[in-house]
């Protein structure tokens, strides 16, 4: 290899990872998002023309991986132990005092610190390159997730600077910001998936994700806040953490040195409104006695250091006034009501609506127009309505009254049976509903085409040019170069990934038709139930109640729908667009009731299949899958490094363990 190219990767590299700092960290970006994609893509020709120049730290690296691998699991170096929680500036104070005493009076000062509301994650670097990362686990052992922690931006895969130890331990939370968040949840609402309750949850969450690639895609952020290791720059923390930041490491400005239990209290008052303008979540704040020397000296109970101690900041709780509840229509045609408020600052973030779920919530709560409602965030970041100030209430004011016709097309309403939604019927003619259905179509967990989001699904129904969703096989090239905001290439992707999704598996396209009760896991048990759409259409609700976990309201909706001339009339014209309408060969000869119906929970590390292999192999000869251990386990598939409170909890249990040879003997399968 000549000395030109590789020089000019390691400059590549070098700027690139710069440059990510300057974004990421910094937040003072030199380039624009066209200069460094340029430099990223020819960084990336160079590496492909170059192999032997592969760096798995590289930032063409940061993409992630589609390959599926379970995870690992380690000890800590050290144990990552939880704080002690206050409540209460006096309980803060009162630990101070307790510092002072075992300290004998020798003067001491705190380190102030944001106690961000995320996931721990612990970074082992050596001679200056990151090695590994781990979850916290249960404290003692934590999973291994190194490939998805290269993903996240704002964390060094090389050290900048200088003067950092050959090897150190960095512990830092792994965060979802708020805009983050809002477009992941907005995102698995669309999907009809379940919510995040809050960032925290959805960093967790996203971490234990094995697509390091969909890690990628979410956005996570890091902050880091303590440094381990035999040879530190400094003897206190705050100026170990001063040296991380000149590292390349996200360490958040807040971090204050105090001196005093006066400045202690002050740090409290002032972060308990300012944090409310910070683009993260929190939910209180740390404080850790400065030097290391005094740290050692003052040393651990059972469960936490007595040198630190977390003040939890009190739940979100404010008063606004109800404007007024607007109906929505969903792709189901459920009718959801609204609380349109008067902006409210909650957690960080200005709250204009809240949902009201249903007739029944808004009965409970005895809401009236225009009344004063006291609206809660804590710990579920996702806002609600938990009271109404009646003191607050305008003379005359009326109760608030649920809709009898469609907000939308204005069809009389009905009451779902044995729920307390009401729907709008006219499924073919409502256009909130027509619109739904295309943009759950096309979505990425089922027909995945590209080109087509939400807006795009917008538009091309309020063109004319899809009314269903085989409409969107009748699209030509030239009838989106018409539309705003498209170009040629837009154009193509459409068309392009119209021609991929062709190839997209049966019970993906029984997800997408928006069968009601169908999501994708009930479309798997259908799909290898009833292993053709022509099967599946002439089934009768006994025939589809008799499937495992298919009860009858399911079997009931599923005969519904294909009841429906028009519904059949769209899946007849998917069949000829040349969609997957049965299961491939393979896919169902191979199915077995070897396992009967058993249930079996995945714990460890394997070598001869992945975890989602054996998880496959259990689906396709009759067993369920767990994800947790209950009197209703079977058999726990054990691999290595099975956690302890899992074997403990089978043991009381009872509860069998497998190897991995014992499982494949179950299915008269050799070892590979």
């Amino acid at each position: 290899m000549s000395t030109e190219p590789r020089q000019r990767i390691l400059q590549l590299r070098q700027e690139l990872n710069r440059h990510n700092h300057n974004y990421y960290v910094l937040n003072s970006p030199e380039i624009s998002d066209r200069e460094f994609d340029f430099m990223l893509k020819e960084l990336e020709a160079l590496e492909a023309e170059h192999p032997e120049m592969a760096d798995p730290l590289s930032p063409t690296q940061r993409v992630g991986s589609d390959l599926t691998s379970s995870f690992e699991q380690t000890t800590h170096i050290h144990p990552m132990l939880s704080l002690s929680n206050t409540y209460s500036i006096e309980e803060v104070d009162e630990w101070f005092g307790r510092v002072r005493a075992a300290l004998g009076g020798e003067s001491f000062s705190v380190v102030g610190e944001m106690k961000f509301d995320g996931t721990s994650i612990s970074l082992i670097y050596e001679h200056g390159r990151l090695v590994r990362a781990v979850t916290r686990g249960d404290g003692e052992r934590g999973d291994v997730v190194t490939d998805n922690i290269k993903t996240i931006r704002s964390i060094p895969l090389e050290l900048q600077g200088e003067g950092w130890p050959d090897f150190f331990e960095i512990r830092g939370e792994i965060l979802l910001p708020w805009e983050a968040f809002d477009k992941l949840n907005k995102e698995r609402e669309f999907n009809e998936e379940p919510l995040f309750a809050n960032p925290r949850n959805a960093a967790a969450g996203t971490l234990k994700t094995l697509n390091s690639r969909e890690v990628a895609r979410r956005g996570l952020d890091a902050y880091f806040y303590y440094l381990l290791g035999p040879e530190l720059p400094a003897d206190n923390h705050y100026d170990n953490m001063v040296a991380a930041r000149s590292w390349g490491f996200k360490v958040s400005g807040i971090m204050t040195l105090l001196n005093s239990l006066e400045e202690v209290d002050n740090f409290i008052r002032h972060w308990d409104t300012e944090r409310r303008n910070l683009p993260v979540a929190t939910d209180g704040l740390v404080f850790k006695v400065n030097s290391m020397r005094q740290q050692l000296n003052l040393g651990f109970t059972a469960k936490s250091p007595r040198w630190a101690i977390a003040y939890k900041f009190p739940a979100e709780r404010a008063v606004t006034r109800l404007r007024f509840v607007s109906f929505e229509v969903g792709r189901m045609g459920i009718i959801t009501p609204v609380a349109n408020l008067e902006p409210v600052l909650l957690s960080g973030t200005i709250v204009k609506r809240a949902s009201l779920h249903n007739e029944d919530i808004i009965k409970a709560l005895g809401i009236h127009q225009h009344d004063l409602l006291y609206v809660e965030k804590g710990g579920e970041i996702i806002p609600k309505i938990t009271g109404v100030d009646e003191n607050g209430r305008q003379p005359g004011a009326e109760p608030v009254g649920f809709v009898s016709h469609c907000p939308a097309c204005g069809t009389p309403l009905v009451r779902v049976e044995g729920e307390a939604s009401w729907q709008c019927p006219n499924k073919f003619g409502c256009p909130p509903q027509i619109a739904g259905r295309v943009e759950h179509f096309v979505g990425r967990k089922m027909m995945n085409i590209d080109g087509v989001g939400e807006e795009t699904a917008q538009q091309l129904f309020a063109t004319g040019l899809v009314r269903n969703i085989a409409d969107l096989y009748d699209l030509r090239r030239e009838q989106l170069l018409k539309l705003d905001g498209f170009g040629p290439r837009s154009a193509d992707r459409v068309i392009e990934g119209l021609e991929a999704s062709r190839s997209v598996p049966y019970d993906r396209v029984i997800y997408a038709l928006s069968i009601p009760f169908v999501g994708d896991t009930v479309a798997k048990k259908v799909a290898k139930a009833f292993p053709d759409i022509d099967r599946l259409m002439a089934a009768s609700a006994p025939q589809l109640a008799a499937v495992k976990d298919i009860g009858p309201r399911i079997a009931e909706s599923i005969v519904e729908y294909f009841s429906n001339t028009e519904n059949r009339a769209i899946v007849e014209r998917l069949k000829t667009a040349g969609l997957q309408m049965s299961m491939e060969e393979k896919s169902h000869e191979d199915l077995t009731d070897l396992l009967g119906g058993r249930t079996f929970v995945i714990s460890g590390t394997f070598t001869l299949h992945s975890r989602e292999e054996y998880k496959e192999l259990i689906e396709r000869n009759g067993g369920k899958n767990a994800g947790s251990i209950s009197k209703k386990t079977d058999y726990i598939l054990a691999g290595e490094n099975m956690g302890p409170a899992k074997r403990e909890k089978a043991a009381t249990l009872g509860i069998p363990l497998l190897s991995e040879d014992e499982f494949l003997a179950m299915l008269n399968q050799p070892r590979q």
